[in-house]
């Protein structure tokens, strides 16, 4: 269909790394496709971006990668005020952008990682392969029992009017962290973020994930700087209707 490449959400980030022709070093790394780049074979047996044909290629493939992990990091430091390493976090949800996100702050060097998914497996595996690729990090599969420097939600509890909040409220309380990022941009506040504001946190959504995977993604599309200015006021008024 002639289109240069697409991006991907949940559910379809993990499915994708099996799906895509070959990977990206940033999608073998993090272990998740959320971005697509469409490339045609030259006539001298050279893959290029589509961008860069007239007409279509006969043969076409796709390339993934991952811009969700950068993103994050970046979110954290600039929205939230967050470095991460040193820190200790709890981070709930073990699916395509929690397991980015679990495996990109151990990279980060954080003091100590909590992961809290629904089916619990799923958090032990995760586990598992953090330890293995950073010897040095500290994961556990529970709660914590003290206080954490942050939570982040991965999960998708808040999208929709009338979700519970992402975490048991009888294993931990918002009163043990002083700060709560929240991967969901829309609504622009969900339950979470009303509860970790009330509860005196500092608070930040998706936007600018969102925000900062995207302009990756436009780049390895185009092979231009993106216009983050424009962008992120595009964003605003969306999300935000400013």
């Amino acid at each position: 269909m002639n289109y240069i490449g697409l991006n991907l959400t949940v559910p379809h980030k993990l499915l994708a790394v099996d799906i895509v022709d070959e990977k990206d070093e940033s999608a073998t790394t993090w272990g998740a496709v959320n971005t697509i780049r469409f490339e045609g074979k030259d006539q001298a047996g050279q893959w290029r971006p589509l961008r860069e044909f007239g007409d279509a290629p006969r043969e076409v493939r796709s390339l993934g990668f991952n811009t969700d992990a950068g993103a994050i990091t970046r979110a954290l430091r600039e929205d939230l005020g967050v470095e991460p390493a040193g820190k200790r976090v709890l981070l709930l949800g073990a699916g395509g952008a929690g397991r980015t996100a679990a495996l990109k702050l151990a990279s980060e060097n954080v003091a100590e990682l909590f992961l809290v998914n629904r089916t619990q497996r799923k958090a032990e595996q995760l586990a598992v392969e953090i330890r293995q690729r950073y010897p040095n990090a500290r994961v556990r599969t529970d709660y914590p029992e003290m206080n954490v420097d942050f939570v982040l939600n991965a999960t998708s509890l808040g999208l929709k009017a009338g979700d519970s909040l992402p975490f048991d409220e009888r294993r931990f309380s918002l009163g043990q962290t002083g700060a709560v990022y929240d991967m969901i941009y829309r609504p622009a506040e969900t339950p979470l973020l009303k509860a970790a504001k009330s509860a005196g946190c500092r608070v930040a959504n998706g936007l600018g994930m969102l925000l900062y995977q995207g302009a990756r993604a436009l780049e390895i599309w185009t092979g231009q700087a993106a216009p983050l200015t424009t962008m992120r006021r595009a964003l605003e008024h969306n999300v935000y209707g400013t």
